[in-house]
């Protein structure tokens, strides 16, 4: 079949420093899924993290399968060749375990496409003890309710620890499906959806969620680990080139800033940084190991990694030899100047910004205020030294208005001069542009999102604005983001909606060229849901939301608390170099505990 479809290498396996351990004496099987092509699951950062924790147990092995492209599929249907993993290529349904990584809603249908390929029921109520147990974790599953009908259990939170606790579970009652879920979920962090009935009203809003066994907990609280592991220096090098062609260290995990639309720096919470040694050391590691000549310190907000300046130069000092290129993704644009200073100049870097808005007013409004005097010196220092910039933007934030929308363009402007005169070699500027999806668990779950007719006019006065620049401009479909609204705030009835929409032929959502808005409201349509009421509604304080039985560690009083400050113009300081700001985790983390303790005790302040 690999000679009858595009890009062979995505299938054939067998890259360096994969693992293959001998299938007939491991009694513990489990294969990584990523429901995406191979190029885009290789980015993924948790997966080579749990693939060498699983493999370092004696009597279990973890293998990788990625979901086939449409050419592969269709060779495999033909062929009725079931889905098989990369490492052995034994059928997915030989396997114990499937575990998918759930980062981006619209791959939902590739689930079940995946579990159909391997010959495997996507509907958890239809596989009995002879199938694999589906688990499923990720950013997604901070919201587990859309997928509940297909998933056996859902990991919430951070899996470097539960994944083990997880394994003994399996050990102790892999017989018994039934008793191995009861007995799961009695571990902090694991969500069985099959121990839970959902009530709703006649509006239909969520009335309760019932625990239906004594082992199901009326809250499942996010797994938080409190030391990062130490970080994978032999991660599986693809003979292809992949999305993010490079190695990646996590130097920090977690951000205190507190953007209000940002769902990450909610759910990644605390931060945690990864001492310095640690790293310099991992990345000579990964050269040893990989052969990579660029690595990515990753994190949220890298430019507050506590002397980021002193670690580049020092990478830089002591790899000097190996032409090694550094990339900070997720840098902000108020980075000090001795970070900028401290980037190799060896080769030309592309630095990705996020400005989020063009004016100085809803940028306080989403908690993100960096002035534009700021903004404007650090993307002059980036010009300078010849390097290429990406900006993002949002548009449908909360009291948005045209004059916003001008700001933008006007922002955007500015900025373009400073590339220098034209007809010389310019540094490229490129801006992109979504729309506002307000997720769950940060203070933007209340509202609504902005209609299609709302934002067509808004994207036409840029297109406009920008196009007399000579500016490349992309933006995401408005349909696409006004369905993954619904799939991230959705509660279980969605589940019907998304496999109607699979046996349609939806699948690759994500994907411009697969996505079919039609099939989709045809789906809604037929099991009676409206889009709107998800994607569009604008919800009370008082409402219980489909994902309030998950805890993770932010309070529901700070959110709102949050939430109000949008409309009352207000920023919050970043607690990382202010008091605490009491958003939950003050009970959680001790490094809070002390910082909040710390906080209680001075005298109020006027504001």
């Amino acid at each position: 079949m690999l000679y009858q479809v595009s890009k062979p290498g995505r299938y054939s396996g067998g890259e360096w420093n994969s693992t293959a351990k001998n299938w007939e004496t491991t009694p513990i099987r489990i294969v990584l899924a990523y429901p995406d092509t191979y190029e885009i699951g290789m980015s993924n950062l948790a997966l080579p993290i749990l693939y060498e924790i699983i493999n370092s147990q004696p009597d279990a092995l973890a293998e990788r399968v990625y979901a086939p492209w449409v050419d592969m599929e269709a060779a495999m249907r033909l062929h009725n060749t079931p889905l098989f993993s990369l490492e052995s290529r034994r059928p997915l349904k030989d396997f114990d375990v499937i575990g998918f990584s759930l980062g981006h809603e619209l791959t939902y249908t590739n689930v079940l496409n995946m579990l159909d390929l391997a010959q495997i029921s996507p509907l958890s109520s239809q596989r009995d003890n002879s199938y694999p147990l589906i688990i499923a974790g990720g950013s997604c599953a901070l919201n587990p309710e859309p997928m509940a009908e297909f998933i056996d259990l859902f990991v919430i939170g951070e899996g470097e620890e539960v994944i083990l606790e997880l394994l003994e579970s399996f050990r102790a009652y892999r017989g018994s499906k039934r008793e191995l879920l009861r007995k799961a979920a009695c571990l902090r962090g694991i969500y069985v959806p099959s121990l839970y009935q959902v009530n709703y009203k006649k509006d239909g809003t969520v009335t309760s969620f019932m625990p239906v066994a004594p082992e199901a907990k009326p809250t499942v609280e996010r797994r938080v680990v409190t030391k990062l592991p130490p970080p994978v220096t032999r991660p599986v090098v693809p003979y292809i080139q992949v999305i993010h062609d490079r190695a990646a260290i996590e130097i920090q995990r977690g951000c205190s800033r507190g953007c209000r639309f940002c769902q990450a720096g909610i759910i990644y919470r605390p931060v945690r940084e990864r001492p310095q040694e640690e790293i310099i050391n991992a990345v000579g590691e990964i050269i040893k190991y990989c052969g990579y000549k660029e690595i990515s310190l990753v994190s949220l907000s890298s430019g507050d990694y506590s002397n980021a300046d002193q670690l580049i130069t020092e990478l830089s000092r002591q790899y000097h030899r190996d032409n090694l290129t550094l990339s900070l993704p997720s840098l902000r644009l108020d980075i000090s100047s001795k970070l900028m200073d401290s980037l190799p100049l060896r080769r030309k870097i592309n630095l990705t910004f996020a400005p989020e808005a063009g004016t100085e007013r809803l940028r306080r409004i989403i908690n993100k205020a960096i002035p534009e005097e700021v903004m404007l010196n650090t993307i002059a220092a980036a010009f300078n030294k010849g390097w290429n910039l990406k900006l993002y933007f949002m548009i449908g934030l909360p009291t948005e208005t045209i004059e916003d929308i001008q700001g933008i363009i006007d922002l955007v402007h500015k900025i373009s001069h400073l590339r220098g005169k034209p007809g010389g070699r310019q540094p490229q500027l490129r801006v992109s542009v979504s729309t506002l999806i307000p997720k769950p668990h940060t203070p933007y779950q209340w509202l609504g999102q902005e209609e299609k007719e709302q934002l067509l006019p808004k994207l036409e006065l840029l297109k406009q604005g920008l196009r007399r620049a000579r500016i490349g401009l992309s933006w995401r479909d408005p349909n696409a983001s006004q369905l993954e609204a619904c799939l991230s705030r959705g509660d279980r009835r969605l589940s019907k909606v998304i496999y109607y929409a699979w046996q349609l032929g939806c699948k690759f959502d994500a994907w411009h060229e697969h996505f079919n808005y039609h099939d989709w409201l045809v789906a809604f349509q037929e099991n009676g849901v409206d889009p709107a009421f998800y994607a569009h509604r604008q919800r009370s304080l008082d409402e219980l939301l489909p994902w309030e039985h998950i805890n993770t560690g932010i309070s529901s009083s700070f959110l709102k608390k949050e939430y109000e400050r949008i409309w009352q113009d207000k920023e919050t300081p970043d607690c990382r170099h202010g008091p605490c700001n009491a958003c939950g985790l003050q009970h959680w983390q001790p490094s809070c505990q002390q910082k909040f303790k710390a906080t209680a005790t001075k005298p109020p302040t006027n504001n």
